[in-house]
């Protein structure tokens, strides 16, 4: 699984493979939480790539329910198809409601997209912003990776999907849930492993930038920041550069370049202040 992975240009620690290799194994969620940019969404491409399936991703957000996550009718088909019918002359009111609740208008969502597919990845994207109410659906669903639809009867998924769930942690998700999944915290990498992330995405870029750029990162990290940068700044930070036709990169080029790691005005301003000359050497 790690030598798969890898293949993907995604590199894993012994712990992650572990668990991708469990999620398998056991037809088990791995819920993966951390600081944003850490690599948790890159993991379910890479299982989609390294698995040679395809990804359906569900990005939840306050308020989603069923009928966005799951599954809705084609209201505007449905009609057309009564009218249609009426002036056809057919007014069995038994047939006709027959035909308008026919899979054809049946409008599948994510989650019964990923029940259907098989097999397939399903990222079920920063589950900490949806309510209660949905982690309760979820739940249930992932139990036992079927749903019933009233009109239609139950989908159940021949191969149950492989389930990734991320979460930022701005806010805590029930232990019904997690206890339903494989846990694995993501962590901002050491800089031994974030530079050879930064190599393996960005090969054609010279490796005194990649390094140096790696190290200001790591240096970031350390100050008491809004937002710290996660691996995903630190190989925009290094592409900018790289754009820029810079080979390194010195304590004036860092500082006109921060937009490219930091997304908040006060931690730029903290950012100005540190000494990038020292970090380099």
């Amino acid at each position: 699984m790690r030598a798969r992975l890898e293949e993907t240009g995604y590199l894993v620690d012994d712990g992650l493979a572990i668990a991708c290799f469990l999620a398998l194994r056991l037809h088990r969620p791995v819920f993966c939480e951390g600081d944003a940019g850490t690599g948790k969404t890159a993991l379910a491409s890479a299982l989609a790539e390294a698995l040679g399936a395809p990804l359906i991703r569900l990005r939840c957000h306050e308020g989603i329910d069923a009928a966005q996550a799951l599954y809705d009718w084609d209201f505007p088909r449905q009609l057309l198809h009564l009218r249609a019918a009426e002036a056809a002359g057919g007014t069995d009111p038994a047939r006709l409601e027959g035909e308008v609740y026919d899979r054809r208008f049946l409008l599948a969502r994510p989650l019964l997209r990923a029940l259907e597919t098989r097999p397939c990845v399903l990222l079920v994207d920063e589950i900490d912003r949806a309510d209660d109410e949905f982690e309760a659906f979820l739940l249930e669903l992932l139990s036992e990776y079927a749903v019933t639809i009233p009109e239609l009867g139950t989908v159940r998924a021949q191969v149950p999907p492989v389930v990734v769930l991320t979460s930022n942690r701005t806010r805590e998700v029930h232990d019904a849930l997690k206890r339903r999944c494989l846990y694995h915290w993501f962590d901002h990498p050491d800089f031994a492993r974030e530079l050879a992330v930064v190599r393996r995405r960005l090969p054609g870029v010279p490796e005194r930038l990649a390094a140096r750029v790696t190290a200001l990162v790591q240096a970031l990290r350390g100050e008491d920041l809004v937002k710290p940068p996660g691996v995903a700044e630190t190989i925009d930070w290094v592409r900018a550069l790289d754009a820029l036709g810079a080979s390194e990169v010195d304590a004036r080029l860092a500082v006109a370049t921060l937009g490219a790691a930091l997304k908040y005005r006060e931690d730029t301003e903290r950012a100005r202040g540190l000494d990038f000359a020292a970090v380099l050497a």
